[in-house]
């Protein structure tokens, strides 16, 4: 099994009709570097901005699933994801000149073939998998369709569809291996019912459909309103129904294509987990709700574990200064002590820790239901962290308090909430003069910054 991160080795485009716009689509694969992810860029837009296939960005599941991250969407990208999930390739920038992907044929073949074309490049770092220890279950009791995950050897899935209809009856489909992707299930084309096409037409929401894109499955008696309506939709001169109850022009790959395109799509939507699970996967009449939910669950879960990971790291370090030394020099104390460790300390730059407890007393009054630090005693934190710097440059530091005297450019990038680990950095801008010392003062989560200021201070003695 190969363990190292890939991405594409040159760039490649398609271009072809979105689904529901009708619009002329151009997509371009470009290489994208170590622990990038997939990410999809909107070329036609000012600024080219940027989505990354993430959970936490699903907006909307009907009829495909749709990204959004600061007013930018991207619809249906469920059948991009899958190819690139199918053919192992990690890290990929997938520029496109519209919301949605070209439908081509309703598949993931046409994006396989444009990757292998590419060719796949090795990368110089491990694959970070998310291996499945325990039984992981989500249901919908509504719709009483149930994805669950189990620990095995490699990425399995197998789907279970009944949509309890006679002319599609049911169907299962299993994909033990990555590897069968591009041969057994790449090639399963999207399918709809007869009734839910005319609505969708009804409300011209399929102005690419075609019949080379779509399976129609004949659920009902087509009148003759409706007959018209597809023959000029379609832009044919006689539609009609095949013996197995699916609209003429088009021959299934497989008597079970619908359970195999459901496959592709829950390969695609569990792409949005953000990294590859290694687990069997197993879904009982799945769709892109489900599939998104289950996505954003196991999002959660990793989320969590490493937040605790990186709690564990971060007070096993040593700490130059614990609690009660900062305490020894500063005159604060709990709860108005907001740093655990000092982890580093130099003429010029100084590095402390705070955990931001769920237990905090301010949380209790500071938006119950959706708990935040506020943002003054991050400033105040950070001007701890400082003091401590100024005040460990004399002999007596318990005869001197530090005072605000400015804050200027102060900026909260990110609420911190429960559970975070703040890590603040601070540096002197210009040497401790006349009593007054002036900072640059940042704090992180996660490597993410959080907030900044200037800050100006005036020592005196007590």
């Amino acid at each position: 099994m190969n363990n190292f991160q890939t991405t594409i080795k040159s760039p490649i485009s398609l271009e072809g009709v979105g689904i529901h716009t009708g619009k002329d689509v151009k997509l371009t694969f470009k290489p994208a570097e170590t622990d990038s992810g997939y990410i999809f860029r909107r070329v036609d837009l000012k600024n080219n901005p940027s989505v990354e296939a993430l959970s936490k960005y699903v907006i909307n599941t009907q009829r495909g699933t749709t990204l959004e991250k600061n007013g930018v969407k991207l619809k249906t990208i469920e059948h991009v994801l899958a190819a690139l999930v199918g053919l192992e390739i990690d890290n990929v920038l997938i520029e496109i000149n519209a919301e949605e992907p070209p439908i081509m044929d309703g598949s993931s073949k046409y994006f396989v073939d444009a990757l292998e074309t590419a060719g796949v490049k090795e990368l110089d770092a491990i694959r970070n998998e998310y291996i499945i220890k325990d039984v992981i279950s989500y249901k919908d009791e509504k719709s009483g369709s149930e994805i669950t995950v189990i620990p095995s050897d490699t990425y399995q899935i197998t789907a279970m569809v009944d949509y309890e209809t006679k002319v599609l009856g049911t169907q299962n489909a299993t994909l033990s291996n990555l590897s069968e992707f591009k041969g057994n299930f790449s090639n399963a084309r999207t399918f709809s019912f007869l009734h839910e096409i005319e609505m969708l037409l009804e409300n011209d929401l399929i102005k690419g459909g075609d019949l080379n894109n779509a399976i129609v499955y004949v659920d009902k008696k087509i009148s003759t309103p409706t007959m018209e309506k597809l023959k000029k939709a379609f832009n044919r001169k006689k539609v009609s129904v095949k013996s197995n109850g699916i609209l003429d022009n088009l021959n299934l790959h497989y008597q079970n294509e619908a359970a195999r395109h459901k496959l592709l799509d829950i390969l695609g939507d569990l792409a949005l987990i953000g990294r590859r699970i290694r687990g069997k996967v197993i879904a009982k009449k799945p769709g892109h709700y489900i599939n998104t939910e289950f996505a954003k669950k196991i999002s959660k879960m990793i989320e969590r574990e490493e937040i605790q990971s990186h709690k564990k790291i971060e007070f096993d370090k040593k700490a130059i200064m614990d609690a009660e030394q900062i305490m020894s020099i500063l005159p604060h104390r709990p709860p108005f002590l907001f740093i655990d460790k000092i982890l580093k300390i130099n003429d010029n730059s100084i590095t402390g820790l705070k955990y931001v407890s769920p237990d905090e007393p301010y949380f209790k009054g500071h938006f119950p239901g959706r708990p935040v630090m506020p943002g003054v005693l991050q400033i105040e934190a950070m001007a701890q962290v400082g003091g401590v710097l100024v005040l460990s440059t004399f002999p007596d530091p318990e005869n001197y308090l530090t005072f605000f005297g400015r804050i200027e450019n102060a900026k909260f990038k990110r609420p911190v909430e429960p559970g975070d680990i703040l890590i603040f950095e601070l540096e002197l801008l210009t040497p401790i003069r006349r009593g007054i010392s002036h900072m640059i003062a940042k704090a992180y989560v996660d490597g993410e910054l959080t907030t900044e200021a200037e800050m100006k201070a005036k020592i005196i003695k007590k």
